[in-house]
């Protein structure tokens, strides 16, 4: 096969730490090479060194033969290099049209010929099938079609080589469905791919061939017809991962959470609650099963005081709440591990030591004078302590934690939200982007809080998860509750039915 990006002894190193060692890798005409690996093993780092925003330490970049120096990410576009970003790199106050041209270096002078660009936009949409509508606004779309945006984004402005990164960690299993099927037809018109997944179905159904990166090398590249999931995962960790199976439990006692007609903006089918009644118990996961779009978002905020139900009760151990405030549910042992970590979860630009006492700060523990004047001593001594318990894996527990990986972002959140003592905790897509070992590790935690007698709720898009977690499962659709399950056995045609409103 012709070779179309070869990448010759990589390193990056950071001081005297090493992102990328010695790594080799080729991706051919026409193929999906998947770079597989846990979080923080590099491949991102890896992707801003061929996408130009860093320079190697040392190696070479050839591109369609030729050895080239890519100093940003404009030069790799212009090389022909085009990349999708987990988080989308989209302005939400523009138009899907404005979005695709913007950076358009072909134009002469101060005018566009917007028709013909049109054209040409609708044309490669039809083409690869990328369906979008090109006079709204980034933030009328569903998070699929601002993906098929920057898809075509990519695909307008030349790109002959793209970099998917986590492609599908927010769609539903129908768009992924719709994104393999474009990436097919990319790849049938020579096109070339380097797709990056935690998630080993997707993995072995897409790709070609997969390069495995463990701590910032290469470990092996295999054929993906001559693998299989559990190869791949002990491959990544470096160990054997056994398979898991979590007991499932029957709760008793209390409820420490319980909804009684809950209704939120009813009216809105993908936004609101229309009638919510449910309950959860001490010692047991109640997930919640369905597409995402379906009143998830609005239940979790329900649950954890960010806004109020226009009717019904919510209830925690016993005691019917009036005042809906996040700082009143803290004081109830309510912990909430948000579905966007960055935007809900983190201070991006604050430590990971103050990340972990967020919540905290006011105890005579880590401040004077209720948080007037904080101990950092006692602070950094905390997180050290966490860091090495829930295997948060840096330089140092006072970098920013938008340095970590979103694995080790997670397991910040994680930390801080079981050490708080709760009595309930809501978890939404607590794996997503997450490797394998970091979801086992996830979950584990996840388990133990249970075992505790913590009550939980869980909301996932991931079925194999509510499936795997669940003591009682939860279907919702367009806000309502369409039926209760038990984790053990679960009907998992009639649950499937369920989620489709049916």
């Amino acid at each position: 096969m012709e070779e179309m990006l070869r990448m010759e002894h990589i390193s990056k190193r950071f001081g005297s730490f090493y992102a990328n060692k010695d790594v080799n890798l080729t991706v051919n005409r026409g193929e999906v090479l998947t770079i597989l690996g846990e979080n923080g093993a590099g491949k991102s780092t890896l992707m801003n060194i061929l996408i130009g925003l860093y320079q190697p330490t040392e190696g070479k970049i050839f591109f369609k033969g030729k050895e080239e120096r890519i100093d940003s990410p404009s030069q790799a576009v212009k090389l022909g290099i085009g990349m999708v970003h987990q988080h989308f790199m989209l302005v939400e106050a523009m138009t899907v049209f404005e979005n695709i041209i913007l950076g358009d270096k072909r134009s002469k002078g101060v005018f566009i010929d917007r028709e013909a660009r049109r054209r040409e936009i609708l044309e490669l949409s039809e083409r690869y099938g990328l369906d979008v509508e090109l006079d709204k606004l980034i933030t009328e779309i569903a998070v699929g079609a601002q993906q098929r945006v920057e898809i075509l984004k990519a695909l307008y402005h030349g790109a002959e080589l793209l970099i998917l990164d986590e492609p599908s960690a927010a769609l539903t299993d129908i768009e992924a469905e719709g994104l393999f099927a474009i990436m097919h037809k990319l790849v049938d018109e020579g096109k070339s791919i380097i797709f990056i997944s935690h998630k080993m179905r997707e993995v072995l159904h897409i790709s070609d061939r997969i390069t495995i990166l463990r701590a910032g090398e290469v470990v092996t590249t295999v054929k993906c017809s001559e693998t299989d999931g559990q190869k791949l995962a002990n491959l990544m960790i470096g160990r054997e991962l056994s398979s898991s199976q979590y007991e499932k439990k029957q709760a008793g006692g209390q409820p420490v959470l319980k909804l009684d007609g809950v209704r939120y903006h009813e009216q809105s089918k993908h936004n609101g609650l229309a009638g919510i009644t449910m309950e959860v118990r001490p010692g047991e996961i109640v997930g919640i099963a369905g597409v995402d779009g379906n009143g998830q978002t609005q239940l979790a905020q329900v649950i954890t005081g960010v806004i109020a139900p226009e009717k019904g009760t919510l209830s925690l151990k016993g005691k019917q709440v009036s005042v809906f405030d996040p700082s009143d549910f803290i004081e109830n042992n309510v912990s909430h591990v948000p579905e966007d970590r960055n935007l809900q979860g983190l201070v991006g630009d604050m430590s990971i030591s103050d990340n972990l006492v967020l919540k905290a700060t006011g105890s005579g523990r880590f401040s004077k004078g209720r948080g007037l004047l904080l101990r950092p001593k006692a602070i950094r001594s905390h997180a050290l302590e966490l860091a090495g318990e829930y295997d948060i894996r840096c330089t140092s527990v006072d970098q920013d934690v938008r340095s970590l990986s979103g694995g080790n972002q997670q397991k910040v959140i994680l930390a801080r939200e079981l050490e708080s003592g709760p009595e309930l905790l809501v978890a939404v897509h607590p794996t997503r982007g997450l490797d394998i070992g970091a979801t086992r590790f996830v979950h584990d935690q996840m388990i133990e809080a249970r075992d505790k007698g913590v009550g939980i709720l869980l909301i996932s898009a991931d079925f194999d998860e509510i499936l795997e977690m669940s003591d009682r499962i939860l279907v919702i659709f367009e806000g309502q509750i369409m039926g209760e399950y038990s984790g053990q056995n679960p009907p998992i045609q009639e649950i499937s039915l369920a989620m489709t409103g049916k």
